[in-house]
């Protein structure tokens, strides 16, 4: 077996940052941390490199990418951003939102990253190693997760690399993710409306207590990562909301419902969404042919565990 058919897991210390930094400039894909989830990254400006991403994960090419930045003034470079923009930017960034906002007539991105649409999915990451990354590099770097299409995101190195393979030539290995589910993603619209186009950790809650009621027309086209039907899979016929379980299930737990793994024992949200993915690969990888998941309340971010959930029950047609 060669070199090349085995992908290569790096160290996130500052030789193995400076080495993915070196991989990404000339072109190339990393598998990066974020607090989310891993990211398959590569040069946004790039489109040779943002088509290595769409190859590597099967990913349709209707379905846009989100880019990670340094800072406001590399976004400020892509996206316009209004008050209320920067309103978020300084309340959530760096973290867990994505804003999406009209894209600048000069922004140096490549066409795939934005699937032809006139907006862009902007992100600033917190984890230190993705930022360390970024910093390095010096690009704005495109980076949906480091998976296959439609199958489970990853949280840690190895689920990467059973998902890609050799795929993904380098992993930059940050140990498990914090925050275990992607970003919550805003649309900023015209006259004051907002849309949001995928729970995640920023709760809808809070946007609404900042944004006013949420406003934007629903829109059935693609406008952004994770609002395809079909999404998360393990690969198993998955039953959600189960009070009771069959012997031939694996069972995903939640508060007093022990089973095979436990979101959380103690019934914290936090806690659930950081374990979500994770118990999703112990259920992919299980004897067991099918899943069931506890109830999960639908408060706060509980909203986004089942956002997530539902995806994966979806069967394919």
């Amino acid at each position: 077996m060669s070199d090349k058919d085995v992908t290569e897991v790096l160290q996130a210390d500052a030789e193995g940052i400076a080495r993915a930094a070196r991989i990404l400039a000339a072109g190339g894909l990393v598998a990066v941390p974020t607090e989310t989830v891993y990211g398959l990254a590569a040069r946004a400006d790039s489109a040779e490199a943002v088509a290595k991403i769409y190859a590597a994960k099967g990913r349709p090419d209707f379905n846009p990418l989100i880019v990670h930045v340094r800072d406001l003034a590399q976004a400020e470079k892509i996206g316009e951003f209004d008050a209320r923009a920067r309103d978020l930017v300084e309340r959530f960034w760096p973290g867990p939102l994505t804003l999406v906002l009209p894209l600048r007539e000069d922004a140096k991105v490549a066409g795939a990253v934005t699937a032809g649409l006139p907006t862009i999915a902007l992100r600033q990451p917190a984890h230190k190693v993705m930022r360390a990354v970024l910093e390095e590099t010096g690009s704005p770097l495109a980076a949906p997760s480091a998976n296959r299409s439609e199958e489970i995101s990853p949280t840690r190195p190895e689920h990467v690399i059973a998902s890609l393979g050799k795929a993904c030539p380098v992993v930059l290995d940050g140990g498990a993710s914090q925050k275990g589910l992607e970003s919550t993603i805003v649309a900023l619209r015209p006259d004051a409306a907002w849309s949001l186009l995928r729970p995640g950790p920023v709760s809808h809650e809070t946007l609404e207590r900042i944004l006013g009621a949420e406003t934007g027309a629903d829109n059935a086209s693609i406008e952004a990562p994770g609002q395809l039907a079909r999404h998360y899979s393990p690969g198993k016929p998955l039953r959600l909301s189960a009070a009771e379980v069959a012997p031939d299930e694996f069972f995903i737990g939640f508060g007093g419902q022990q089973g095979d793994c436990n979101l959380s024992a103690g019934g914290d949200l936090n806690e659930a969404a950081a374990q979500l993915y994770e118990c999703l690969h112990q259920a992919a990888a299980s004897d067991k042919p099918r899943i069931a998941v506890a109830p999960i309340p639908y408060g706060e971010v509980g909203r986004a565990i089942n956002d997530r959930l539902r995806r994966a029950a979806t069967r394919q047609n």
